[in-house]
C-alpha cells in the first residue's frame, strides 16, 4: 500500500540521500577522514579490577592525524608504533604536570603491548 500511494504522489522510493542526510550517517572519524583532517578517539578505557593502577586504552585513528604526528616529529615504522610514542609522550606529560616522577617505578609508568588483532595496550 506504501508503495502504492509513493507511486501516485511521484514519490521515488529510490532517490539518493541528499547531501546533509548522507553526511549526518558517516560517523565522526568517516566525516573527518572525509574533509581530510586529523582524528583520534578513546573507543574503551580498561581498569584491571584486581589492581586499579593497571589498565589500558583503546585508541582510534585516521590517516590524518598520523600525518599530523610525523609532521610533529614523531616517527615508528607503523602508525601504531607513532600513535604509541604520542600517546606514551602524552601520559609523561600528564604525569608531570601532576608532579608524578615518571623515572621512579612506583609512581607510575606507561606499558605497551603489540595484540594479536594489531593494536596496542597501554598500561
Amino acid at each position: 500500500m506504501n508503495k502504492f500511494i509513493k507511486k501516485i504522489f511521484g514519490i521515488d522510493q529510490n532517490k539518493p540521500d541528499t547531501e546533509a542526510e548522507r553526511i549526518a550517517k558517516l560517523s565522526p572519524k568517516q566525516l573527518a577522514t572525509e574533509r581530510k583532517e586529523p582524528w583520534v578517539a578513546v573507543l574503551d578505557t580498561h581498569v584491571n579490577k584486581d589492581n586499579i593502577r593497571n589498565g589500558f586504552f583503546e585508541l582510534d585513528w585516521n590517516e590524518y592525524f598520523v600525518m599530523q604526528l610525523k609532521s610533529n616529529g614523531f616517527t615508528g615504522d607503523s602508525e601504531e608504533e607513532i600513535v604509541d610514542q604520542w600517546f606514551s609522550e602524552l601520559c609523561r606529560n600528564v604525569g608531570a604536570e601532576e608532579g608524578i616522577d615518571m623515572s621512579r617505578r612506583g609512581s607510575g609508568y606507561v606499558n605497551r603491548a603489540l595484540r594479536d588483532d594489531g593494536k596496542t595496550e597501554v598500561y
